[in-house]
């Protein structure tokens, strides 16, 4: 049995004494009555103390922060409640002030990945959102905070959850329930729909956005496609799987660890976050606050991940990125065929970023061939120039490009006007 897991959790807990030394250096550097803490030496002490406790924290899990939304040039407060709950995943709502008895005319449910990092990695999805919706979202659970004899949970469970949702949030509403799944939630997402369509469901989700997900990874194949083909199932299986140890409430289940996830990231583009890490000591040194709060508050979110179930996981790698087995017909959920054909009442719209290096060009706009049953009128596929993957949902971009086009895109739906309306 691997101990990576364990030997990770010794390291870190052999770093405190330095992480100890290095806080009182920074405490003493940063000391206003300290006359070196106006010096070069002391300004450059502080950095450095700053930087190596960043770099060897534990990041915990990041708060969503949206106490405010403007709508119509007026400013309300934002609160958010619990509308469901399960062990590995609960549904937070954010209620508008005055609105929370308000039937409101659409929900948009936006499925967060449950590829590493956590919801609030959305945070900006769900602020762009605000002012048109009632903003519903998934907040998956960190794997090694769910007791094992609460059970398992994989790609079915997953599938199986968001039509609970679905049902949940459509119920005797009025209001239509739109989706939005970002990158990993894109598959299981029309997985779902297919599944209701099927069963002629009448709580199916009006629409459906999905935006840079691996639909067909056979199409513009990126690094991360090509890996995974090349290295096969069982390579991950060997490789990436570990047990999480006590004193965690999981302890003993099989997890994909969230420290290896993060590994993986910083690896894809490591001279990227290095030249990042020196940017922020010399503006650290020059005093330039803006700029290193800016360095923060992206690594504060980035470096938060949480840990995957070892069969979510597997099963996704097998289906997914190895097999391609929904493009090619043959996915199977809870021994049903997910068949894509279903789909004929859940409008479709996709987002691709031109620069996208996880979930390459064609890979999401291949949803439009498989969805043969629903006529062109409720299909739309947008491609944003000089983006890469997390331009997709989150920037400037994001919010002056891609969100106003998904929000025409719902209320054509809404109106009972097609996709081919809209400019």
């Amino acid at each position: 049995m691997k101990l990576s897991y364990q030997m990770y959790e010794a390291a870190h807990l052999a770093m405190a004494p330095a992480r100890a030394l290095s806080d009182a250096a920074f405490l003493w550097a940063k000391n206003p009555i300290n006359p070196f803490s106006y010096t070069a030496y002391g300004k450059n002490i502080a950095a450095g103390a700053e930087l190596f406790e960043r770099m060897t924290r534990r990041y915990g899990k990041p708060l969503f922060g949206l106490d405010r939304t403007s709508i119509d040039g007026r400013e309300v407060a934002v609160t958010e409640r619990v509308v469901w709950d399960r062990p590995f995943c609960r549904v937070v709502n954010f209620v508008r002030e005055g609105e929370i008895a308000v039937e409101r005319r659409s929900k948009l449910l936006i499925v967060a990945p449950m590829s590493g990092h956590y919801a609030t990695l959305l945070r900006g999805t769900v602020e762009a959102f605000l002012p048109d919706y009632d903003v519903y979202i998934t907040d998956w659970s960190d794997a090694r905070m769910v007791p094992l004899a609460l059970g398992s949970f994989d790609l079915d469970d997953y599938i199986d959850t968001l039509i609970e949702i679905s049902r949940f949030l459509s119920g005797p509403s009025s209001a239509k329930l739109h989706t939005l799944g970002v990158c990993q939630p894109a598959v299981p997402l029309i997985a779902a729909a297919a599944l209701m369509g099927a069963d002629n469901d009448p709580l199916a989700p009006a629409s459906m956005v999905l935006m840079g997900g691996p639909i067909d990874t056979r199409r513009s194949p990126t690094a991360v496609n090509k890996m995974a083909e090349d290295r096969g199932t069982e390579w991950f299986r060997a490789n990436c799987l570990e047990t999480v140890p006590f004193p965690y409430p999981g302890a003993g289940r099989r997890v994909y660890p969230g420290f290896l996830q993060l590994s993986g990231f910083m690896a894809m583009n490591m001279d990227r976050h290095v030249n990042a890490h020196q940017d922020m000591f010399y503006n650290l040194v020059r005093g330039d606050g803006d700029a290193a709060e800016k360095h923060r508050d992206f690594y504060d979110e980035y470096l938060s991940v949480m840990d995957l179930t070892a069969e979510f996981y597997m099963q996704t790698i097998e289906t997914v990125f190895v097999r391609q087995a929904l493009p090619k017909g043959e996915m199977v959920s809870r021994n049903r065929r997910v068949d894509l054909s279903q789909i004929r009442s859940t409008a479709l719209m996709t987002v691709e970023g031109e620069n996208d290096d996880i979930s390459g060009l064609g890979q999401t706009q291949a949803a439009h061939d498989l969805c043969v049953g629903l006529p062109d009128e409720m299909k739309q596929h947008y491609v944003q120039m000089g983006v890469g993957h997390y331009g997709v949902f989150n920037g400037s971009r994001f919010r002056s490009q891609i969100a106003p086009r998904i929000v025409a895109f719902t209320r054509a739906i809404d109106a009972g006007h097609g996709a081919l309306t809209l400019s």
